[in-house]
């Protein structure tokens, strides 16, 4: 008997294998936690570099001091790489040569951006970061950026903000050592943190002020410690900020208001002549058009005049006086008692200043002679 057949596998959907394509490149584009690239060891290159390679960098006069100081540490730390540093005080540079050991050919290159740091006024001990394998460096220049010096100059505080506030607060955002140095930012640090410091200098650079862009470096650092939120998008959490411009464009003194249009041109204006045609001064002769205009002067001169006399005047003219008020005349259509006043005159003789009144000084002896008895 025939084993059955096995039965035929139908048509593959095109939209599952996409699917799962997809998810095979997630799974490769992520990196597990705690992963890291092999250092690169003398084992994967035993022969060496085939040529030599060298760099020079000049420095500036401030930093003549220091780098004299710390050369001796530069030496020692990039010997470890078998890479030579030598220090040019008379041309002001300095240079970095491979030799026949050295065996990691990007040394060169981490120990070139080494020096450029030491020139950019970064710190000897931040600066030999950049020989380890997972640290990177990013040199932005922002000298050409803003045109108006103290527009720049302004910017370029509000990247440092109050106390070097905002730069400290950028620093543990992105993981990276930040120096602000004369027209460049020297950014030292992880990969990731380098693209976030490099955007929000250039922001700072078009007037956006760093404070929304460390609000969303926030956001972004709470949303990657959840494992659910690590693959989604981030849109719908970022905030949007809308450019608002306060300044409003300064009013000018002078409008000029526009005519409306009209095809035709203006009327010609009127010459002297046409002026004199029109008045019929054009007809007189010449004697009696100069004596209209010594008239005309005569005339302007005495008005003047005149004028003149009656400021001069004004000075003379007494003011308002305020109307006298004539004295009210005393009632006389009241009747005087004059036995009344008689009676209080009488009453008032018989009283002694500061005395008591007589029935009140009986009423005190009366109670005091009661006292008296009580005590007997």
């Amino acid at each position: 008997m025939a084993a059955p057949a096995a039965a035929e596998p139908g048509p593959r959907r095109p939209g599952k294998k996409k699917a799962a394509e997809a998810v095979d490149e997630s799974e490769l584009l992520t990196v597990p936690d705690g992963w890291k690239e092999p250092a690169f060891t003398r084992e994967d290159n035993p022969r060496g570099l085939l040529e030599e390679s060298s760099f020079a960098t000049l420095f500036p006069k401030y930093r003549e001091a220091y780098l004299k100081e710390c050369w001796p540490l530069v030496q020692k730390a990039l010997s470890e790489h078998y890479v030579n540093a030598t220090l040019d005080l008379i041309e002001g540079s300095m240079t970095v040569t491979t030799t026949k050991k050295t065996f990691d050919p990007y040394a060169i290159i981490r120990a070139r951006d080494l020096i450029k740091l030491l020139a950019r006024s970064v710190p000897f001990e931040q600066a030999v970061r950049i020989l380890q394998d997972d640290v990177a460096c990013d040199i932005i220049k922002i000298g050409s950026l803003v045109r108006n010096r103290e527009s720049f100059i302004k910017r370029r505080g509000r990247l440092l903000g109050p106390k070097g506030s905002t730069l400290k607060a950028l620093e543990l955002l992105t993981n990276c050592y930040i120096m602000v140095q004369g027209n460049t930012v020297s950014a030292l640090g992880p990969f990731s943190g380098l693209k976030e410091v490099r955007k929000v200098v250039l922001d700072t650079m078009k007037n956006i002020h760093p404070i929304y862009n460390i609000k969303t470096l926030m956001i972004k650092r709470e949303l990657s410690k959840d494992p659910e939120l690590r693959t989604q998008n981030w849109e719908r959490f970022l905030p949007k900020f809308k450019r608002k411009n306060l300044k409003k464009r300064k009013e000018p003194k002078k409008k000029n208001i526009k005519k409306e249009y009209t095809p035709f041109p203006p009327p010609q204006p009127e010459s002297q002549i046409d002026k004199e045609l029109a008045s019929g001064e054009y007809f007189l002769k010449e004697s009696q058009k100069k004596r209209k205009r010594v008239e005309e002067i005569k005339a302007k001169q005495a008005e003047a005049v005149k004028r003149r006399q009656e400021e001069r005047n004004k000075a003379f003219i007494p003011p308002k006086e305020k109307p006298v008020m004539k004295a009210k005349k005393a009632p006389t259509e009241k009747k005087i008692d004059i036995e009344a006043i008689k009676e209080k005159v009488k009453n008032a003789k018989k009283k002694k200043l500061g005395a008591l009144p007589m029935e009140e000084v009986k009423l005190k002896m009366a109670a005091d002679e009661k006292k008296k008895k009580k005590k007997k």
